[in-house]
């Protein structure tokens, strides 16, 4: 009997007891309760320590956020004082601006989100989603960059697409080769260096981008053009502008540079940024903190142009960005503030059928109670980063929103419980105050009330066609719900080829996650729901898998490139680092000779057919 340790992962919003991936019914272990508790600063081995943390925290209320709707008066405590973002005083009792703000109470404070009740829903459209490191011109090498994003995002509005969908383009680790993947980076609200248009000769060349070769390659000419950069005045205010949350992120991509890309292997007396060594190493390293900056500048006007261009051949929302659900516990997000992060347990996932152990994704979560004694700031500055040069942001995992599952290390994961009304106000905040959209991604376990509450804050959810194949029906396309986006696949998933080949079944049998007599039994089911999918939309061809998407009620539908040009392989293969070729996969054709593919433009005829977009 653990009373005492219960009754404090109850008071924290821990969740050990849930249903999993595959339906089954979990209770995660008291070890898995207490490693949890250790990252959130609860130590309680013993139940006397977790008594004593019970009786501290029922002694004081925690902190919760305050809710208004833009305009209206907020329901305060008598003789709260209301802070406002900009500096001043609110009056109570008036009604609020949009805004952050702060109410103070007692000397206690908590955050105030003063936004739109909801989101209008964008209109009628679509677009398509690519792999920015996968496009080329002239021969299939180096990484895909933000020029060629712009030239794609250009061809794409011609014809009459509204948005270009993108992995996530968050800073990585420049220093590292190996660190490839575009959902587990250094810092998100800064963007990623190796993408940034350089004139460099082609490397490696094929199906296959060798990141070994094309990361080094690209830090060689980055570090040439800046040899040749005379100084811009432009470049001066923006980084004044930036102010000091960009001299903390150079200050920490020099130091990667002089000590490793992993700030935990540092020296201790670098791994603070308050530290005298590292004011002192700034001190003496000007230029290499110029550098960094201006990389950061070089990519934000270079996606400024892109979106430009994408907006200027006709697109409504132009790119599509995706936020990464988390950040690497060695990078510079969790370096600059790390004590908004939990550390030693991991953000990740239940199992399920082809993940029978869950998964550990290797990234660091938020800690709630530091979130909101920060005022929320921390998490709409990263929105504030995306929503800079996108019309529509996608959501990773928006799950997370309401409870996210942590991951200690060789232990079962539990789920801990996010302050889901005040996120959500901050995302319609930032995109109101941006003029842009949201896709919240709600796959897997969704949490009760989840997806009402994202309809009702005009946050477009997630439908996959693959999944709404069931028994062996179909559900109508025509009955699918209206505030989504739709789509056949995702970046986690087959492609349409690959899914009527059953093809990552056959990846998951390679690499031992599956049987082979599992293996046999997924693919008579699937051979199964490929009967009852292509029976209900007309066909095996992938046109008649784009009209379906294009017939259904969503707001907007996104094709994939891998899709339109018939490709087997997935970008990706969830829970795989090195037994499968994620994030290296480049598109069969070059950029230029998208814009005559008769494929495009058959996906382009079919959605204008069906009221998306412009007649041709």
């Amino acid at each position: 009997m653990t009373p005492h340790l219960d009754a404090l992962c109850q008071q924290l919003g821990i969740v050990w007891r849930y249903h999993d991936g595959a339906g089954r019914f979990v209770e995660a272990p008291s070890e898995t309760r207490a490693a949890i508790l250790r990252a959130l600063g609860y130590p309680s081995d013993t139940e006397e320590e977790a008594a004593r943390h019970l009786a501290a925290l029922q002694a004081r209320a925690p902190v919760r956020a305050h809710i208004v709707t833009e305009g209206m008066v907020a329901d305060l405590p008598p003789g709260a004082e209301l802070h406002l973002e900009h500096g001043g005083m609110g009056d109570p009792s008036a009604p609020v601006p949009r805004g952050l703000h702060r109410v103070v109470v007692d000397g206690r404070s908590a955050p105030l989100v003063s936004a739109p009740a909801r989101l209008d829903l964008p209109p009628r459209g679509w677009g398509m989603t690519a792999p920015l490191y996968g496009l080329w011109e002239g021969q299939p090498a180096g990484l895909g960059d933000y020029a060629l994003l712009g030239e794609m995002a250009a061809m794409l509005g011609e014809h009459s697409a509204d948005f270009l969908g993108i992995n996530p383009i968050h800073a990585g680790f420049s220093g590292d080769a190996g660190a490839i993947s575009p959902y587990a980076p250094s810092h998100r609200a800064r963007l990623d260096i190796r993408h940034v248009a350089v004139g460099r000769d082609a490397h490696s060349t094929g199906a296959l981008i060798d990141h070994d070769v094309e990361i080094p390659a690209q830090m060689v000419a980055l570090r040439a053009a800046f040899a040749e950069f005379d100084g811009d005045p432009e470049l001066t205010r923006w980084r004044q502008d930036e102010g000091q949350a960009l001299e903390v992120f150079a200050t920490h991509q020099a130091l990667s540079d002089a000590l490793g890309p992993r700030w935990p292997d540092w020296p201790a007396a670098f791994q603070s940024p308050d530290s005298p060594e590292v004011r002192d190493f700034a001190a003496r390293n000007p230029e290499a903190l110029h550098f960094h900056a201006w990389a950061q500048w070089m990519a934000q006007a270079q996606l400024d142009h892109a979106q430009a261009r994408a907006r200027a051949a006709g697109m409504r929302h132009g790119l599509y960005l995706d936020l990464a659900v988390g950040t690497h516990p060695d990078g510079a997000e969790t370096w600059a503030d790390p004590q908004l992060y939990a550390r030693s347990v991991s953000l990740g996932a239940p199992p399920d059928a082809f993940a029978p152990d869950g998964q550990s994704w290797g990234l660091a979560p938020l800690d709630p109670q530091a979130l909101l004694a920060r005022n929320l700031e921390p998490f709409a500055a990263i929105l504030r980063a995306q929503f800079r040069q996108c019309g529509l942001l996608r959501i990773d995992h928006i799950l997370g929103f309401a409870r996210a599952f942590w991951v200690p290390p060789g232990l079962p994961g539990a789920y801990v419980t996010m302050p889901r009304d005040a996120l959500l106000a901050v995302a319609r905040l930032e995109a109101a105050r941006a003029g842009a959209y949201i896709v919240g991604e709600d796959l897997g376990v969704i949490p009760e009330g989840l997806r009402a509450d994202l309809e009702a804050s005009g946050v477009l959810g997630c439908r996959v066609m693959m999944f709404e194949v069931e028994n062996g029906h179909l559900r109508p396309p025509g009955d699918w719900p209206e505030a989504i986006l739709a789509s056949f696949s995702t970046h986690d998933l087959p492609t349409y080829r690959g899914w009527q080949g059953a093809r990552e079944i056959d990846w998951w049998t390679r690499i031992g996650n599956l049987a082979p007599e599992d293996a046999d039994a997924h693919r008579a089911r699937r051979r199964a729901d490929r009967a009852a999918l292509e029976a209900g939309i007309g066909g095996p061809a992938v046109a008649d898998m784009h009209r379906a998407l294009a017939a259904t009620p969503a707001r907007l539908v996104a094709v994939q490139a891998e899709d339109v040009l018939e490709c087997v392989e997935q970008a990706n293969l969830p829970g795989t680092v090195t037994s499968h070729p994620n994030w290296r996969r480049r598109l069969p054709v070059p950029v230029s000779d998208l814009r005559n593919d008769p494929r495009l433009q058959e996906t382009a005829r079919l959605m204008a057919g069906a009221g998306r977009g412009r007649q041709r």
